[in-house]
C-alpha cells in the first residue's frame, strides 16, 4: 500500500511541477486573457450605459485660427492667394456697436423700396439694353438704413415667356443697392428683388463659420470582433487632454482627427457618419434676425411699377447670337438665361437639347464619366441611370444614398461612376475604406478625351472657415492640373453651388450666403483652367421655381444638357 501511495506522490508531484512550469511559460497570455475579460466587462457595461447616456461633445474654444490653419504649412504664393481670395469676398458689416442692434433697427423687406430707374435718354426699352433698379432698406420702424451688407437676390423674369435671368447686385454701403440686368428677350419683364438676410444676420453667421466650426460634428465607430466604441470626430477638434487619432491624409496633408476609443485602438475604425448639428449656438435676441417670412428669403415691393416691356433689337444694333461667340481661353462658361424654360449660354457653348434618351447615349458612347463630389452631383448621376433605359446600375452593395455607385452600357461602352469626396462630409455612414479625397482619385485617372470628369464641392464645406476650402480646391487643382498635363484631351466639367430652401436652422449650418461666399472662391480658383463650368448659380436664381438644394428635375435636365453640350459640342457646319 504504500508502494501504491509513492507512486501517487511521484504523480501528483510530477503534474504539479507541469502545471507550474507552463503557468510560469505563458504567464502573459493568462494576462491577456484576464484583460481581454475585463475589457469585455467593461465595453458591455459601456454599451449599456451609451443607450442611455449621449456620446460627450467637447467645449470648443472659440478661437478660429485653430481649424483655418491646420494641415501642411501653405507656401508663400499660396498665403498671398489666400489673403486675395479673402480680400475678394469681404462683406460690409453693420457699423461696430457696443450692444446688437434690437430688431425693430435691422433691415424689414416690408418697408425697404426698389424702383426701376428710366431707360437713358427717356427712350424704350430694347433687347440689348441694361436694366437698373434702385433699393433703398429701411428697417422694422420704417426709417432708411445708413449702411449696407444686406444679402440680396435679383432676378429679372417673365412667367409668360418661361423667360428668367439673374441680376447682378451692388452694394453701395449707404442703404441703397443696384440692381442691373440684361435685357435679354422681347416681351414682358418683372423684376424681383428678394432680401435674404439682413446685414445684422450676416454679421452672426459670419461669427458662427469662424468660431464655431464645430456646429455639425461627425462620429467614427471603431469596432474588434464584439467590442465597439464611437467617438466624436471633425477636422477641428479642440485642445483636450483626450488623445486623438490621426487620420490626416498622407498624400495631401487634408487633417482629419476623432477622439480616441477608451478600449480600442485608432486602427480599429470601420466607419465614419454624421454626428448630428448643435443647437443653441445664438441669443434669443439673435434668433430674431432669423425668421421664416419675417427676414429670411422675403421679397421687396416696387414703389412704382415693377415691370417693363421689351422691344425686339434696334435696327442699328449688330446682333450677334450666342452660337457666334467663341469661347475664352479659361473656357468658364458665362452665364445664360431662361427662355421657354430652356437655358440659353451667352457664350462659350451651344447649348444642345437632350430630349431624348437615343441622344444621350450616343453622346456618352465609349466615354467613362467619373463624378466626384456632394449629393448635388450623385442627383445627376441618379437623372442619368433613370432617364438612359441603357444604364445598368452595377451593385456595388453601397449605402443608399451614399455610394460609390456605378453604371454601366456595355452595348455602347459606357461607365459611369460617382463617388463622394472625402471628409468632412455628412452623409449618413461611409465605410473608412471607402474615404477618398477627390485629389487622390484624380491622380489615379488615366484620362484622354474619352474620359470626363465632373466635380462638385461646397455644400459640406458651410461651417468651416473659408481657409479649409481655399486649401481643398488647392489640392483639387494641382491635381487637374497635372491630369491636363498628362492627358490634355480629359474633358473636366465642375459644378457650382446652387440657392437652397432656407429658414432658421438651415441658415446656421447652410445658409446660401456661406454657399455664395464659396462659390465666388471656387469661380477664382479655377479661373485660367481648362475646365468647364455648369453654372448651378444662376440656373436655380433665375428660374422661376423655388429654390431647393436638389434643384427640381426641369432645372437638372438644364443642367445635364449643359453637361452633354460640353462633352458632345455641335458640329460646326462646314464653310462653303
Amino acid at each position: 500500500m504504500c508502494r501504491n501511495l509513492s507512486k501517487y506522490t511521484l504523480i501528483f508531484l510530477f503534474l504539479a511541477v507541469s502545471g507550474l512550469i507552463f503557468l510560469l511559460r505563458n504567464i502573459h497570455t493568462v494576462e491577456n486573457w484576464n484583460c481581454h475579460t475585463i475589457s469585455a466587462l467593461y465595453q458591455l457595461q459601456s454599451r449599456i450605459q451609451s443607450s442611455f447616456i449621449p456620446v460627450d461633445l467637447p467645449t470648443f474654444h472659440h478661437n478660429h485660427t485653430f481649424c483655418a490653419h491646420l494641415g501642411q504649412k501653405p507656401s508663400s504664393q499660396d498665403e498671398a492667394e489666400e489673403r486675395y481670395l479673402l480680400d475678394s469676398i469681404a462683406w460690409p458689416g453693420p457699423p461696430p456697436r457696443s450692444t446688437p442692434a434690437p430688431l425693430r433697427q435691422t433691415s424689414d423687406p416690408v418697408h425697404s423700396l426698389f424702383a426701376i430707374l428710366p431707360a437713358k435718354g427717356g427712350r424704350e426699352w430694347h433687347v440689348g439694353d441694361q436694366l437698373e433698379a434702385l433699393v433703398q432698406m429701411h428697417d422694422f420702424q420704417g426709417r432708411p438704413k445708413r449702411y449696407g451688407g444686406d444679402f440680396l437676390l435679383a432676378r429679372l423674369h417673365s412667367p409668360e415667356l418661361g423667360a428668367g435671368v439673374a441680376g447682378t447686385v451692388l452694394d453701395h454701403k449707404n442703404g441703397f443697392y443696384s440692381a442691373i440686368f440684361p435685357l435679354l428677350w422681347a416681351g414682358a419683364a418683372r423684376v424681383e428683388i428678394t432680401l435674404v438676410h439682413s446685414s445684422e444676420a450676416v454679421a452672426v453667421l459670419w461669427r458662427l463659420r469662424e468660431e464655431r466650426p464645430d456646429r455639425v460634428f461627425f462620429k467614427s465607430l471603431f469596432r474588434l470582433g464584439f467590442l465597439s466604441e464611437t467617438t466624436v470626430c471633425n477636422m477641428c477638434l479642440p485642445p483636450d487632454p483626450q488623445p486623438l487619432c490621426n487620420y490626416t491624409d498622407l498624400y495631401t496633408g487634408e487633417p482629419w482627427y476623432c477622439y480616441k476609443p477608451k478600449i480600442l485602438s485608432c486602427d480599429t475604425r470601420i466607419n465614419h457618419a454624421k454626428g448630428g448639428y448643435l443647437k443653441h449656438l445664438i441669443t434669443n435676441k439673435e434668433a430674431l434676425l432669423f425668421q421664416s417670412g419675417v427676414n429670411i428669403k422675403v421679397r421687396i415691393h416696387a414703389s412704382g411699377p415693377d415691370g417693363i416691356y421689351v422691344l425686339p433689337p434696334r435696327k442699328d444694333d449688330v446682333e450677334i447670337e450666342s452660337s457666334s461667340i467663341k469661347p475664352e481661353p479659361i473656357k468658364l462658361a458665362p452665364s445664360g438665361y431662361y427662355y421657354e424654360d430652356s437655358w440659353r449660354p451667352l457664350g462659350g457653348v451651344t447649348m444642345r437639347q437632350f430630349n431624348e434618351s437615343s441622344a444621350i447615349t450616343q453622346c456618352l458612347k465609349n466615354k467613362v464619366i467619373n463624378m466626384y463630389g456632394d449629393s448635388t452631383v450623385r442627383q445627376w448621376f441618379e437623372y442619368l441611370i433613370a432617364l438612359v433605359p441603357g444604364l445598368k446600375e452595377f451593385n456595388l452593395h453601397s449605402p443608399k444614398n451614399v455610394g460609390p455607385f456605378m453604371a454601366v452600357d456595355s452595348t455602347h461602352n459606357i461607365l459611369l461612376k460617382y463617388r463622394c469626396h472625402g471628409p468632412p462630409i455628412r452623409f449618413s455612414t461611409v465605410m473608412s475604406s471607402e474615404l477618398r479625397y477627390i485629389s487622390n482619385e484624380l491622380d489615379g485617372l488615366s484620362g484622354g478625351p474619352n474620359t470626363v470628369v465632373v466635380l462638385s464641392i461646397w455644400a459640406h464645406f458651410s461651417t468651416f472657415p473659408v481657409e479649409v476650402y481655399i486649401r481643398r480646391l488647392r489640392h483639387i487643382r494641382r491635381a487637374l492640373v497635372r491630369l491636363l498635363d498628362r492627358a490634355p484631351g480629359t474633358i473636366v466639367v465642375i459644378r457650382s453651388a446652387n440657392l437652397q430652401a432656407l429658414d432658421q436652422e438651415v441658415s446656421l449650418y447652410n445658409s446660401d450666403w456661406y454657399s455664395l461666399q464659396l462659390d465666388k472662391v471656387l469661380r477664382a480658383m479655377f479661373k485660367g483652367l481648362n475646365v468647364l463650368l455648369v453654372d448651378a448659380w444662376q440656373m436655380s436664381l433665375a428660374h422661376h421655381l423655388p429654390h431647393a438644394l436638389h434643384p427640381p428635375p426641369v432645372i437638372v435636365k438644364n443642367m445635364i444638357d449643359t453637361l452633354l453640350s460640353y462633352i458632345c459640342p455641335e458640329k460646326k457646319k462646314s464653310q462653303q
